[in-house]
């Protein structure tokens, strides 16, 4: 199937748009990519009928060629283990699925989370939202509408979470009135933008973009995703000076993956990266039960011992909360590093 960008839509944000559009959904064709041979991975790569593939060229130029271990190709490469079925795995590990206002998650007393857009820009193997019935939570501006009054209605909430899939999916006209009706609301103070795609199509932060950002009376953070120093580049680091130009607050979540970044050296040197790139390290999150990524499993008495290497490693600042999320929980829960 061929992609047609509108000739109407500006240049810049044809760019993006383009790096989506080609990104790569055959296996096959990832590996032959990289110069793999797929004949050991042939049982894992009819996974992607569990969870579709989805990378973008330019995060897989950023892998290493001849490198079926490659910390930024495990992220994305179907395995055969994704077939197994687990105990004490689900579905929906984190109870999200039987929320009442389409599109809407009000976990937390002050702050809500908006399902913007269903898909994303690149499918982690690990996603805890690889299961969520995206077909009932549409991003379309009748539904925010919804979640809009909701929030309006709700004078305890000073704080709205864009998340998805990926809400950078949202075309930058899309998004200027999504912001622009979340700032008529008097309560809310701040916007919070979690998403992969300045990561994965660093020309996702378009001039528009930041031009939201930078004249919005709401106080902006985008909070990335990284799970590897090896997914900074030139090009990321680019887009992230022009957000803190902006006057955005620049955050990043990681997830603790087997074989990706469970090594004291994997995550100072993050830490290091993400900062170098003016990012300030957030969470590192213990691996939520979905199923499908329990080949990614990293014990809390692990995640602990690398975590308590790490703080020896770097600065204070540097050092990201270890926790974990638990459905019907009011907040995250940090693991305590030092719990016997």
């Amino acid at each position: 199937m061929s992609h047609i960008i509108p000739r109407n839509v500006p240049s810049v944000e044809q760019n993006w748009l383009n790096d989506l559009a080609n990104a790569i959904s055959d296996p096959l064709k990832l590996l032959n990519w990289l110069k793999i041979d797929p004949t050991p991975w042939q049982k894992g790569l009819a996974a992607k009928k569990l969870f579709a593939l989805r990378v973008p060229v330019s995060f897989v130029e950023r892998m290493e060629v001849g490198n079926p271990y490659d910390p930024l190709l495990r992220q994305v490469l179907p395995l055969e283990q994704e077939f197994e079925v687990h105990q004490g795995y689900s579905t929906d590990p984190l109870d999200e699925q039987d929320n009442p206002i389409p599109g809407l998650l009000h976990k937390y007393h002050n702050r809500v989370l908006m399902i913007v857009k269903g898909g994303c820009a690149i499918n982690c193997r690990y996603c805890f939202r690889r299961h969520f019935p995206y077909q009932d939570n549409k991003g379309n501006k009748a539904v925010w509408q919804q979640s809009l009054d909701y929030i309006a209605s709700q004078p305890q909430i000073n704080e709205v979470i864009l998340s998805g899939g990926d809400p950078l999916m949202a075309k930058d006209h899309e998004l200027t009135w999504l912001l622009e009706h979340i700032a008529t609301i008097p309560h809310i103070k701040r916007l919070r933008i979690h998403s992969r795609l300045p990561v994965v199509i660093p020309h996702r932060i378009t001039p528009a973009l930041c031009e939201l950002f930078a004249t919005s009376r709401l106080q902006i953070i985008m909070v990335t995703h990284i799970n590897h120093a090896n997914e900074i580049n030139s090009d990321l680091t680019t887009a992230m000076t022009q957000l803190k130009q902006a006057k955005v607050t620049l955050l990043n979540q990681s997830v603790l993956l087997k074989g990706v970044n469970d090594s004291v050296t994997a995550l100072t040197n993050l830490s290091e990266a993400l900062f170098d790139a003016g990012i300030l390290p957030y969470y590192l999150h213990v691996l939520d039960h979905v199923q499908g990524a329990a080949h990614f499993f990293v014990s809390d008495q692990q995640a602990r011992s690398l975590m308590a290497e790490v703080i020896n490693n770097v600065s204070g600042y540097l050092v990201p909360t270890l926790a974990r999320e638990i459905g019907g929980r009011s907040s995250k829960t940090p693991l305590d590093l030092y719990l016997e």
